[in-house]
């Protein structure tokens, strides 16, 4: 197949299981982030409205786990799957792990974690690296226009602005995937709605939501690196 119109399409809605083998905490499992902080003074509207350097704190030290952290085999393998399929990610996660693995097609609904935008204007937004991953209320752009910059989160509390092409790329999916979520986190458990009648749903995950009243859903209960491989397999045999 050379041209990637004739390729199938395959939409994949990752949650924290995809990057937790990566060493990464997740924020709702035992243990995990939101029951060493408190969630709504680090990650809502009013807590940032409240205590800016907090919240600022709280995501330089994201950070900086972050950029020690790699890609894992899922991530790969989602990647690989570029050669053979028309490949799109839709991440609820704010790590860089799907691009440093090679994605290019990523939708991030909650925000990017590598990244700040202007208080203001959440259209300007600039990328940082390492070794400068600090971010403060008093963090300025680098344009020389003085604006003063946030983490480029989404919030609780504020839209998600990427919720309406997500929906878009689920209709067009051939094949939907969704891997490493509890389908209880909204809007993006919503998006099992929009896959059109007939299309499969593969749904990898070592504790998976109850999906019984869902159509066309195969269920594959392994941790993500275990799962992709499984489902990689399937899919070239099925192409």
């Amino acid at each position: 197949m050379s041209d990637s119109r004739e390729k199938k399409k395959i939409v994949f809605s990752t949650g924290a299981g995809v990057s937790a083998e990566s060493g990464l905490s997740t924020f709702r499992d035992a243990g995990g982030l939101w029951e060493q902080y408190p969630v709504m003074q680090v990650a809502s509207a009013e807590g940032f409205a409240a205590d800016p350097a907090l919240v600022h704190k709280f995501y330089n030290a994201r950070r900086r786990d972050l950029v020690s952290k790699e890609p894992n085999e899922a991530h790969r393998l989602i990647a690989d799957l570029q050669r053979d399929f028309d490949v799109r990610v839709i991440t609820q996660n704010v790590d860089d792990l799907h691009e440093r693995a090679g994605s290019r097609e990523v939708l991030h609904l909650h925000g990017e974690l590598m990244k700040l935008r202007d208080v203001a204007d959440p259209g300007y937004i600039e990328t940082l690296s390492a070794p400068d991953l600090e971010s403060s209320p008093d963090t300025l752009s680098r344009d020389g226009k003085g604006r003063h910059m946030r983490p480029h989160i989404v919030f609780f509390g504020e839209a998600v602005p990427n919720i309406e092409p997500a929906m878009e790329l689920v209709e067009q999916a051939d094949v939907f995937v969704v891997i490493g979520t509890s389908l209880n986190v909204y809007p993006a458990a919503g998006l099992l709605a929009y896959v059109r009648s007939g299309v499969p749903i593969y749904y990898i995950d070592p504790s998976p939501a109850d999906v019984k009243g869902l159509r066309d859903v195969t269920v594959i209960r392994k941790k993500a690196t275990e799962g992709m491989a499984e489902l990689a397999a399937i899919l070239r045999n099925n192409q």
